[in-house]
């Protein structure tokens, strides 16, 4: 599941860090469903909360999504930034790996 809202961000580094072809690869999962796209009007007022909470964090809106989006939706987050980990602490998430 990927929070819509970071769309642009993956497919920027994929294709940066890992090339055309990962990045193809990356929009073939979308179009197959083998990745499923997520985003709720609901999420906002997480959102919105959580950017404001974390402000001393580097925890954007981006970052934000991805939370309010995992905890609607098994509640677990790859993903290799820090910051993650202290959002973690209020239990609402899990940080892998």
């Amino acid at each position: 599941m990927l929070p819509a809202g970071i769309l642009a961000e993956i497919a920027y580094l994929t294709e940066r860090r890992l090339g055309i072809r990962a990045l193809e690869a990356l929009l073939q999962d979308l179009e197959s469903g083998a990745l499923a796209l997520e985003w709720h009007n609901r999420d906002l007022p997480r959102i919105r909360e959580l950017v404001l909470r974390y402000r001393d964090l580097p925890l954007g809106v981006a970052d934000a999504t991805v939370i309010a989006v995992a905890e609607r939706n098994g509640k677990r987050v790859l993903s290799l930034d820090r910051h993650f980990h202290v959002v973690a602490q209020e239990g609402t998430i899990q940080v892998l790996p």
